[in-house]
């Protein structure tokens, strides 16, 4: 007789989810978690499945988890031998398999759409979770293509997912490049410059790509029907396990476009700061003694092929290619000195020096080539897949590592030069004939006053003496010796961030992107989400005779302001020459949990289709107004409309100014984008210096640009 092995106590709580979506699969067994009757489209999708058996598989499972059976060590892989199936669950002490016990040896052997129904209620980590609890399940659900598949739908783009199959080992490997980088999908922003920093992260191809909306004018066409102009800013790339590990900055030099790659330390999954740093590694981890081995793409052969009959076999060619590249990058020592604490100054040479080292020129195929698909009448899968295999290949020829001793170099040469400045002015009658040398001494203090103080060795707030306490700043020299090779890299963490009607505090100093929260439209709160419009009516068409109407986008969310439910539009960005407002200001406040109390009548009847103008309800509320200069604007009294065709506009009442807005799909205005050449590549990733005109686009209105379509 067998040793009892009780792990109820052990068991999960996450995994309950799983156990009752697998209870509506019997029918008459009771569940120790809960049970249910088989569901009308589980029954007629499987008639054949004897559910007595599949009632006996439950019995089996509710007793080990109530610890009446033993359940087997995992195996040393996913793949099972058909024949070892019915030994994963057997009887306490053993014995001759039961009704019950072949029931279980049925449970485990489900068929995969029967999985694949269960898994699309759960999340991956339970997934995975579920495949440690014992050998069947593992060789059940962790081998399964059809239940990773159904993650994968749960998560990424519907239609390509089975040709982004192709390029990675399995829907598993999928799903874990999906699961890791859904966290940036989003809006992204940036205080500066004040007409609006809007980077936006959509899909790609196995890749997502962070893509700058550039302030504009509307164009001629209209908001949904004219050309969105936008710039290339980041891509982060699968690999063929799924490892969201290597990315791509885009840049401009010298009239080319450029790439820079570099490695993603990190993703959190609730993320809200994206940080541009530099990365400081080992020779050990980024050269590996033995050579990372990627096994080939399994299963192509299980869907269909696609146009282009090579791209399998290029897949399957880059999958088994010998990568000594990187690993994940070890998490740095608390005590160790991070990129965050150096200086300012210190992490702009830093981050200027390692991408003018790992700069790429774009070949004239792939700058041409599309980032993301596009909303045209061509096929652009393809084209996205070449690329994508580019630039894999490319990654493999320059990994974006500098070797740390050629970085002292170039950092070097300014050190020496401060410190030999730092002797002359020691000994200044040695750089000098002895005449006029009180003037010469005079010089001299002043410039090691300014050389010591601009130094990067030294901290802007210590004491170069010693006598008032250590620096606040990390040393560079420090810093970078703590490996061999130095690189760029980003890293999607989580801060505590203070915001001002939804609206985050930003510090001034940091390469970075600020996500905003996503505003999902509900009950009560319809509205909420993403809009554009311009000032004037009709809404969404240029203005007869003038040269255009700056675009706005506005992020329309909801608080609770003095007991009433107010609807707040936060400007993120605005396409006028110079800037009116600052970059996160609420351009109106309304009370929308009631009506205006004297409601006023729209100021027009027809809208730009001649059609009536129907108000549905008004709300009385604030608009943006002068006030105490720039930074601190006033606001003056105005109505906000709620019309047909789910039509916003607010007009003041005093100037009868009106701002209408429409809901926009940002990812979708996209797709029907204009592609503009990019700021070099820090400045392009994030744009610390106060400015309120258009940095990003050097063209004065819609017509007056020349571009690329993506």
């Amino acid at each position: 007789m067998g040793v009892t092995f009780h792990w109820s106590n052990l068991w999960p709580l996450h995994l309950f989810p799983f156990l009752a979506v697998t209870s509506l699969l019997v029918p008459v067994t009771p569940f120790p978690i809960g049970h249910a009757r088989i569901t009308s489209d589980i029954r007629p999708q499987y008639p054949l499945i004897n559910h007595q058996l599949l009632s006996n598989s439950q019995t089996v499972f509710s007793d080990a988890i109530n610890g009446r059976r033993e359940v087997g060590a995992l195996p040393d892989s996913g793949e099972v031998r058909g024949e070892e199936r019915s030994d994963f669950c057997r009887p306490v002490g053993g014995g001759a398999m039961s009704a019950e016990d072949y029931g279980a040896a049925l449970f485990l052997g489900l068929p995969d759409d029967v999985l694949a129904l269960i898994s699309a209620r759960l999340r991956p980590r339970d997934l995975c979770a579920v495949a440690l609890c014992c050998r069947g399940l593992n060789a059940a659900v962790a081998a399964s293509e059809k239940v990773w598949l159904a993650q994968c739908q749960l998560l990424g783009p519907l239609p390509v997912l089975p040709l982004w199959r192709r390029g990675v080992r399995s829907y598993r490997a999928l799903c874990r490049f999906l699961t890791g980088v859904a966290p940036l999908l989003g809006i992204w922003v940036h205080q500066n410059p004040e007409l609006g920093n809007v980077v936006c992260v959509v899909w790609g191809f196995l890749s997502v790509v962070g893509v700058r909306v550039i302030p504009q004018e509307l164009g001629p066409l209209g908001l949904h029907a004219g050309p969105l102009l936008w710039a290339p800013v980041f891509e982060i790339l699968a690999d063929a396990n799924g490892a969201s590990s290597r990315f791509f900055l885009h840049g401009r030099e010298s009239g080319e476009d450029c790439l820079y790659p570099g490695s993603v330390r990190s993703i959190d999954s609730s993320s809200n700061v994206l940080l541009l740093e530099v990365d400081v590694l080992s020779k050990a981890s980024i050269f590996p003694q033995k050579p990372l081995h990627l096994a080939s793409a399994r299963s192509i052969s299980a869907f269909p092929e696609p146009k282009d009959a090579n791209f399998a076999k290029k897949c399957s060619r880059s999958n088994t290619t010998e990568i000594s590249l990187f690993t994940e990058p070890p998490p740095q020592s608390l005590s160790s000195p991070t990129f965050t604490h150096l200086p300012f100054s210190d992490r702009r040479r830093l981050l200027e020096l390692v991408a003018s080292k790992v700069r790429l020129k774009v070949p004239p195929d792939l700058a041409a080539a599309p980032l993301f698909e596009r909303a045209s009448s061509l096929d652009d899968a393809d084209r996205l897949a070449d690329r994508w295999l580019e630039l894999i290949d490319m990654f493999k020829l320059n990994g974006g590592w500098v070797d740390r001793k050629a970085a002292d170099l170039v950092l070097g040469s300014a050190e020496y030069t401060i410190a030999e400045s730092r002797i002359t002015m020691d000994h200044p009658l040695s750089a000098s004939t002895g005449k006029r040398r009180s003037f010469s001494s005079v010089t001299g203090y002043l410039k090691q006053f300014m050389a010591r103080s601009s130094s990067p060795s030294k901290s802007s707030s210590g004491n170069a003496s010693g006598g008032c306490g250590k620096s606040k700043h990390a040393q560079l020299h420090e810093f970078l010796c703590k490996g061999d090779f130095i690189g760029l890299s980003l890293r999607a963490t989580h801060m505590r961030l203070t915001s001002y009607r939804a609206w985050p505090n930003m510090h001034e100093s940091k390469f970075a992107l600020y996500k905003l929260p996503s505003h999902v439209p509900v009950t009560g709160r319809e509205f909420a989400g993403v809009w554009g419009g311009t000032f004037g009516w009709p809404p969404g068409q240029p203005s007869e005779g003038k040269s255009g109407k700056a675009l706005f986008f506005l992020l329309l969310s909801y608080e609770e302001l003095e007991g009433h439910l107010v609807l707040i539009a936060t400007k993120i960005l605005e396409g006028t020459h110079y800037v009116l407002h600052p970059n996160g200001s609420a351009m109106f406040i309304a009370k929308i949990d009631e009506e205006a109390s004297e409601p006023e009548a729209f100021p027009w009847e027809t809208d730009g289709e001649s059609l009536q103008v129907e108000v549905k309800s008004s709300h009385s509320g604030e608009g943006i107004a002068n006030g105490y200069g720039f930074r601190y604007p006033g606001s003056k009294p105005g109505t906000l409309f709620v019309l047909q065709n789910g039509l916003l506009a607010f007009v003041w009442k005093d100037s009868q100014s009106i701002l209408s807005l429409q809901r926009v799909e940002l990812q979708q205005l996209l797709k029907k984008g204009e592609r503009v050449p990019v700021l070099p590549p820090i400045v392009n990733f994030a744009y610390l210096t106060k400015s309120y005109s258009n940095v990003f686009a050097g063209f004065s209105s819609y017509s007056g640009h020349s571009s690329s379509s993506n």
